[in-house]
């Protein structure tokens, strides 16, 4: 849908895909992805800036990064219910939570969205920005939410073992116990099919989780972005600024409920069926 054309013909559209800057070979260059180079740039930079001036006393930036990382690990305790767990799982639901607040802001960023170039499509000239909100891409939230369901599975397999966590969606076990019990309890002639039955259903609630994730992060990012497109298109001055106030906010929100969901996930996948 168009949020805005000026005087000269040319078309502003708000697209569902990012669009293709460059290409490096035959790879394509997305907007989507510089934004998120960006990102990665940044957090390497600060990350190595904090590392060289670590000390004893901590200096008044070492100490609020300290504090929120203190924060965090009294949030990640009330989902794992265990210290050491959080310690191994924090370096990467961190990590998460950084690239992607960081995305969902530098989105918002005056001039993402707004530079760019105009190209001749279908007969007509249609503005494309330079940079886009990573996360207002359905490729990386999709690219995000795979790689945090994955590694709870590979987090599962080190916790409690291959076949304990093959038991969880392939039920064996309870297959194999029918013969020895069912003179006992004939009962498992019914209940252990059905515990069958739910693993299987396990394995489409993991594929529901890549979606759930993917496309809550989506939209509700690239509709901000939407949304702040739409009120500069009618008074640019003064209007977007209470809403943009608003998108740090959700910024936020999203990322901490991703990261949150995502060491839910790990939590899970990790603890035995008997636990």
């Amino acid at each position: 849908m168009a949020a805005g054309q000026t005087n000269s013909e040319i078309k502003e559209v708000h697209t569902l895909y990012s669009e293709t800057i460059f290409h490096v070979g035959s790879f394509p260059v997305t907007n989507s992805f510089i934004n998120s180079f960006l990102v990665l740039l940044i957090v390497l930079t600060v990350s190595w800036k904090l590392k060289s001036s670590l000390k004893l006393v901590p200096g008044k930036i070492q100490s609020i990064f300290e504090s929120v990382i203190d924060g965090l690990l009294d949030i990640f305790d009330s989902v794992t219910s265990s210290r050491s767990k959080t310690l191994k799982f924090f370096p990467i639901v961190f990590a998460f939570f950084i690239f992607i607040l960081l995305n969902n802001w530098l989105g918002i960023i005056p001039g993402v969205g707004s530079i760019g170039k105009v190209i001749s499509e279908n007969g007509e000239n249609v503005f494309v920005p330079y940079f886009r909100g990573g996360t207002a891409d359905l490729n990386t939230t999709l690219a995000l939410a795979s790689v945090g369901v994955v590694l709870s599975h590979v987090f599962s397999v080190f916790f409690i073992g291959g076949w304990k966590y093959l038991n969880k969606f392939v039920n064996l076990k309870a297959l194999i116990e029918i013969p020895s019990k069912v003179m006992k309890d004939p009962t498992v002639l019914i209940i252990n099919p059905i515990k069958v039955f739910v693993g299987f259903l396990e394995i489409i609630g993991e594929v529901a989780k890549v979606a759930s994730l993917s496309f809550r992060l989506f939209g509700n990012i690239f509709a901000g972005e939407v949304l702040l497109a739409s009120m500069a298109a009618i008074l640019a001055f003064g209007l977007p600024i209470p809403f943009m106030f608003l998108e740090v906010m959700v910024g936020a929100i999203q990322a901490l409920i991703f990261a949150m969901l995502t060491l839910t996930y790990l939590t899970m996948m990790t603890t035995a069926e008997e636990h």
